[in-house]
């Protein structure tokens, strides 16, 4: 900073390296001619931490001069200070040496773009991509590596443990399974995955195999294949996770990815998909077959031939492992107790867990699960009742009609309630668990003396839901003297007389028999004139007869498919006296006397006789109907 008086022409100079004291030009004084020396017009000199600095005058004889004096200029005006020239060989700045730059200072900065030959750190790490994990456990940087990321999915909580007891069919713990489960509920539609579709049988098609069993008179066996997910191929390759050569537990493309690899493996060793089941596999041998159904990672197989049965066992235990291999007896939570002459299927241990469940286990019995005469309605006066605990026996019976069709009507008619429950519709629920529990051991029985002709019986009833007048159709199929199907439905119409009821659930009854006489190809029968009987002649005349008439035009175009499969000869029909309507116990409420008998006539049986080791079980006089006591109505039936 500069201090002059224009009086006195001389100038003290401040030598200050941050900034210069110059007169502005605007504020020059006319009178004054005194001009700076040059070395002031060229600006102070660099001032090097190695020349002593000038002496100051003091802040006291500043400020006084400053008093005395009546004008003076002070030129705040910042200048930028030059470079300092290069003093040093050994240096470009005082902090930086010249040994320690490594390229032109005049090139930019590098980030992203820097070359593996420039970043100093690659010198220390493996240049070796490795292919398998065996080869990557040798190099210390990749161990590092993984252990790095395998402490990033503890940390983010990508999977974890699922313990859980495998049971048999008593009950008994046989195995302590524990899984490692991935998070599959943050997966995304599109992005984790695209296909999760995996074929599972249906449980009618496991009553067929089982039927189709006794009949050819082979046991049955089953397996199940350990840690089955963790077979099946991915097909999915994101580039933004962790990839998975192969499937991991919870994942919602599991079950799909299983599905594929096992079939490929069965496709290759000779076997034939079913034509509409595409979880019955088929290997035929002459006269001899071998069946393989599956159901997820649960294998139940069987063949004429025992030898094709330890060729396929053999097959399996080489290409998986497997952790069960044995006879039938327990599958999808059905009993299957395996008899010199027939099969039994029942589910007495899911029906004492369900008791204990829902804490009936002490409660009276019935004799039948719902009371004759009496059709509960909507009760919008009665007291509501929890909906999580209703829906919860509704999925619990529904499950146990797999083997007892005689709850089947109960079930479903307290199921149309479920959006609004009451306590007289529990009241009903808990009436059909009273029933459970004196009647637990209660299954069905295929006997092995008996044919294998494919039967059903179809019924409705008229107007029998209150709420909104609708009719409920009942359906039951036969192999023999098998029962393999059964059904009952609410109608998706209101009906004006019983003709068009009936006439409609033959309709639904000529579905399912045409989806049996399919699946049945695959065990190499062709059904034709499959009999359906109906006590109704009048939906028998509109169904033989393709005529149009005043009272049946409106019916809809969806029922009149039964017509073309009589006319192709496909289906019959025929009549059958009310009597021996075994579709009836479908359609409504019976009293206990009319209920046993038609439940005998089903062909249900107990299983403490088989228990007691009974050679033949004692059957009731014409308990078994199917073909046999068809025989009986077929008389009649061709005069109608």
């Amino acid at each position: 900073m500069t201090v002059s008086s224009p009086q006195s022409g001389a100038s003290s100079t401040i030598p200050i390296t941050c900034q210069q004291g110059t007169l502005p030009p605007h504020m020059a004084d006319p009178s004054s001619s005194t001009t700076q020396p040059s070395s002031q017009a060229a600006g102070p000199s660099y001032v090097s931490s190695d020349t002593p600095a000038a002496p100051v005058p003091s802040t006291s004889t500043t400020l006084a001069t400053t008093r005395r004096e009546p004008e003076f200029y002070i030129d705040l005006r910042i200048e930028p200070i030059p470079p300092p020239t290069l003093p040093h060989t050994t240096k470009w700045t005082r902090a930086h040496p010249l040994h320690q730059v490594t390229g032109s200072t005049s090139a930019p900065v590098k980030t992203r773009s820097t070359t593996q030959n420039e970043c100093l750190f690659a010198v220390f790490l493996s240049n070796h991509e490795p292919s398998h994990v065996t080869e990557a456990l040798d190099i210390f940087d990749w161990v590092t590596a993984m252990q790095e990321e395998l402490n990033q999915f503890e940390r983010l909580g990508v999977w974890r443990l699922i313990f859980k007891n495998k049971k048999d069919e008593d009950g008994i713990v046989t195995r302590n399974k524990a899984c490692l489960v991935a998070k599959g509920y943050k997966q995304q539609t599109g992005i984790d995955y695209d296909e999760t579709f995996a074929p599972v049988a249906i449980l009618e098609a496991i009553r067929i195999f089982l039927a189709y069993a006794t009949h050819k008179n082979f046991t049955v066996y089953q397996m199940d294949v350990k840690i089955a997910f963790l077979n099946g191929k991915l097909k999915e390759e994101p580039d933004h996770v962790y990839i998975l050569d192969k499937a991991l537990y919870s994942l919602k493309q599991d079950p799909r990815a299983w599905y594929d690899h096992l079939s490929n493996v069965l496709l290759e060793n000779g076997f034939n998909k079913g034509k509409i089941d595409s979880t019955l596999f088929i290997k035929a041998e002459g006269n001899d077959i071998l069946l393989v159904q599956i159901y997820v990672d649960d294998i139940v197989f069987g063949s004429t031939n025992l030898d094709m049965c330890t060729w396929f066992s053999n097959l399996m235990t080489t290409r998986f492992e497997i952790s069960m291999l044995r006879e039938l007896s327990f599958f999808l939570g059905l009993q299957v107790q395996q008899k010199p002459d027939g099969i039994l299927i029942n589910q007495s241990k899911y029906i004492g867990d369900l008791l204990k469940l829902f804490h009936m286990n002490t409660s009276s019995v019935t004799k039948t699960p719902m009371a004759s005469g009496t059709l509960i309605g909507a009760d919008p006066k009665g007291k509501p009742v929890d909906h999580k605990t209703y829906r919860a026996i509704i999925g619990s019976l529904l499950y146990l009609t797999a083997s007892r069709p005689d709850i089947m009507f109960a079930t479903c008619f307290c199921a149309r309630f479920q959006a609004n429950p009451k306590e007289s519709h529990m009241m009903a629920f808990k009436r059909i668990l009273r029933y459970l529990k004196g009647t637990a051991n209660r299954g069905l029985w295929y006997p092995k003396e008996s044919g294998f002709e494919l039967v059903a019986f179809s019924d409705a009833d008229h107007g029998g839901c209150q709420l909104d007048r609708k009719n409920t159709s009942g359906h039951v199929q036969f192999l023999g003297d098998k029962l393999v199907s059964w059904g009952s439905k609410k109608q998706h119409c209101v009906s004006t007389s019983t003709v068009e009821a009936e006439y409609v659930a033959a309709a639904s009854c000529c579905s399912q028999v045409l989806w049996m006489r399919t699946q049945l190809r695959d065990y190499s029968y062709n059904f034709n004139h499959i009999p359906i009987y109906c006590d109704s002649k009048s939906a028998i005349a509109i169904t033989c007869n393709p005529v149009q008439h005043t009272r049946t035009k409106h019916i809809d175009i969806r029922y009149h498919f039964i017509k073309d499969h009589v006319e192709r000869g496909t289906i019959e029909l025929y009549f059958v006296n009310t009597e021996y309507q075994l579709a009836d116990i479908f359609t409504k409420p019976l009293d206990e006397k009319r209920f046993n008998f038609l439940i005998s006539k089903l062909g249900m049986y107990d299983l403490l006789v088989i228990m007691c080791k009974v050679d033949k079980p004692v059957l009731l006089e014409e308990q078994f109907v199917g073909r046999s006591l068809v025989d009986q109505f077929l008389k009649q039936s061709r005069s109608v």
